[in-house]
């Protein structure tokens, strides 16, 4: 597979850590437990955006871009990492931020994330929930256009066929891994929500034939949807890295059951979730996204879905930043 042939920019500090994680593994008496560490690739604190990041700069170099603009919910990781490039290569940078998240603190608005943005430099501009965001996104590139700009659209969390680059990388990256450590890797879970990183997975580990299976928590849509956003997405980027025999629609799910009551509302598992990879392994995950995935990953090994013989990877994404925006709901 090779991906040298798309443009490309370096930002990812790759590859990123495998760790076994002993503790939770002893906790939940379950399968044996790792952990890749994509929280550390480096960019602003880190976090999944940054592999994707690698390839939509790169392309929006390529085109003569100087603003990038991109669009998320008020805590979004994806804008902070894009806010981040934009300033390592003298871009500018427009953010657009939905109020998606209902009944949030007073505080939610400028701590966190948006704080960050904020140090970067970049351009906030709110939105109501239910906004089309991307719609939004490309009627913003259109006005810095007519100012004489040279925009460069990046999709909600870097999710697109270019974006999703980065994830095939990371699947190859995976594998090499597992090869040079005699670790046979049965799934890679983790919280999936727009759809790239999922999409990234699929195609890379099916296109390699790895025999990993990737088990997607989603965060936000409920099963068939989320399922149908991955599959679909999956599909255009092998068909863009010249993967032949297509994907099967089975290589793609996609679990709801621990969505709650919706995208950046963390539920009772999410919270214990989160506890219990600071107290027994020493990660800070997130409320919205990475928190989710590890509440399903513990779920279902409670619900006795894996055999202790087999070897599961939890895909950390990042987002710690995210966690000072969340204080009333983790330490109540």
């Amino acid at each position: 597979m090779n991906l040298s042939r798309f443009s490309r920019v370096k930002l990812c500090h790759a590859p990123t850590p495998l760790e076994a994680m002993p503790n939770l593994t002893r906790l939940l008496d379950g399968p044996q437990l790792f952990v890749k560490r994509d929280d550390c690739t480096g960019l602003a604190g880190g976090g999944n955006k940054t592999r994707k990041l690698e390839f939509l700069v790169g392309d929006a170099l390529a085109q003569g871009a100087d603003t990038l603009i991109t669009q998320g919910a008020v805590q979004s990781n994806h804008a902070r990492q894009t806010a981040a490039a934009a300033c390592k290569f003298g871009m500018a940078c427009e953010i657009l931020l939905e109020r998606r998240v209902p009944g949030t603190a007073a505080d939610y608005e400028t701590t966190g994330n948006v704080l960050l943005d904020r140090l970067f430099g970049s351009s906030i501009g709110f939105r109501p929930g239910g906004t089309d965001m991307n719609a939004a996104g490309l009627e913003l590139a259109e006005e810095i256009r007519a100012r004489g700009g040279k925009p460069y659209f990046v999709p909600g969390g870097g999710s697109n066929r270019v974006g999703a680059l980065g994830y095939v990388n990371c699947a190859v990256e995976l594998i090499q891994q597992a090869n040079d450590t005699g670790l046979r890797i049965d799934y890679l879970v983790h919280g999936t929500g727009s759809a790239g990183t999922q999409a990234g997975l699929v195609a890379g580990l099916e296109g390699c034939n790895s025999g990993i299976k990737v088990y997607g928590v989603s965060v936000r849509q409920p099963k068939d949807k989320q399922e149908e956003a991955v599959y679909r997405l999956a599909s255009e980027t092998a068909e863009y890295v010249g993967i032949k025999s297509g994907l099967a629609r089975g290589s793609v799910v996609a679990d709801g059951d621990y969505v709650g009551a919706g995208y950046g509302q963390p539920t009772a598992g999410t919270i214990e979730a989160i506890e219990l990879a600071a107290r027994h392994e020493g990660l800070l995950l997130d409320p919205v996204y990475s928190g989710k995935g590890m509440a399903g990953l513990i779920g279902l090994i409670r619900q006795g879905k894996f055999t202790k013989d087999q070897n599961i990877v939890f895909l950390h994404t990042g987002g710690s930043a995210a966690l000072f925006a969340y204080q009333d709901a983790l330490l109540a």
